[in-house]
């Protein structure tokens, strides 16, 4: 880690929608996802049962509404980008960590900042 704070992850040119990087930061790894053109920092860790969560799949969130009793349940992806771990598929909102069926389980979240066309995740000082 870098006088402040900033561990390299490495050329973002090089990651396409869906890509994830892993990077010590302190004691934790950490994957680096590009969703949408945005760079996301999870802990690679899902608090269920350890799995790598950053190496799961990445897409929009699928939402529904119930409408009412005999109705079919509306549904549509959101805007909101979620990574699945592949071990038992506990999916997390990529920009607060959040679980997407109980907001009391995340996952932690660190900065990502892109300077010069390098992607850097903020480990703090």
């Amino acid at each position: 880690m870098s006088a402040d704070g900033l561990v390299e992850v490495g050329p973002a040119e090089e990651f396409d929608d869906g890509d994830h990087a892993l990077v010590e930061v302190g004691r934790a790894e950490v994957g680096v996802i590009k969703a949408e053109g945005e760079f996301y920092a999870l802990r690679n860790q899902c608090p269920h049962d350890g799995g790598p969560v950053c190496k799961g799949n990445v897409q929009r969130e699928l939402v529904g509404e119930f409408t009412g009793t005999g109705e079919r349940i509306d549904q549509h992806y959101s805007d909101n980008c979620i990574v699945s771990c592949p071990w038992h598929g506990w999916s997390f909102e990529l920009e607060t960590g959040k679980h997407i069926g109980d907001d009391r389980i995340r996952v932690p979240t660190y900065d990502v900042v892109v300077e010069d066309g390098v992607v850097y995740v903020d480990g703090g000082d």
